[in-house]
């Protein structure tokens, strides 16, 4: 156990305890709440991997649990924000296809067992787990303030991110195939 791994638990925790305040509190001071976890949670997703790097601490459980820490809680704060801002068309379908692509890719390298150590973590896929974290936050900020100007900035950048996520996991697809057809 590094310190580098200790923040990618403290992220799995923050996923799975960032929609109790909620069932607590109105919408705008469980939104606060939110957007202070979900901020720590971003910023620890830069830290652990850089800390790693620069102090030589990478390891296979980091290596394993980093990408399942990102999934986690942007699934999870996606279906909080769909809870609170409702099924609105906008919404719903980006995140159907950030849900669409993390649970696909998760899948393929499931599947693909020893063979996924193939799938590296590509450019596209930092841009769009950074554009989703982005958009996250705004909405989050944007509920907790209402501020509908900045939602709606929050919703462009989720329409980004939906487009990067789209295209990492076309990519991903094409290339779980190839490690398939070798």
């Amino acid at each position: 156990m590094n310190i580098p791994n200790i923040l990618t638990f403290f992220r799995l925790f923050v996923a799975l305890i960032i929609g109790w305040p909620f069932l607590f509190f109105a919408n705008q001071p469980a939104a606060m709440l939110a957007f202070v976890l979900f901020l720590l949670a971003a910023v620890t997703d830069f830290l652990d991997g850089y800390l790693a790097r620069k102090w030589n601490q990478v390891s296979e459980l980091g290596r394993m649990l980093d990408p399942i820490a990102d999934k986690v809680i942007v699934l999870m704060v996606l279906a909080i924000i769909l809870g609170v801002l409702g099924l609105r068309w906008f919404l719903v379908l980006p995140i159907s296809i950030i849900f669409f692509r993390d649970i696909m890719v998760s899948g393929m390298r499931e599947f693909l067992g020893d063979r996924a150590k193939g799938l590296k973590v590509t450019q596209i896929a930092k841009w769009k787990t950074a554009t989703q974290m982005v958009s996250i936050c705004i909405m989050l900020f944007a509920i907790a303030t209402h501020l509908n100007t900045i939602l709606w900035g929050g919703v462009i950048i989720l329409w980004i991110a939906a487009i990067l996520t789209a295209i990492s996991g076309v990519d991903y697809a094409f290339k779980a195939l190839k490690l398939l057809e070798n």
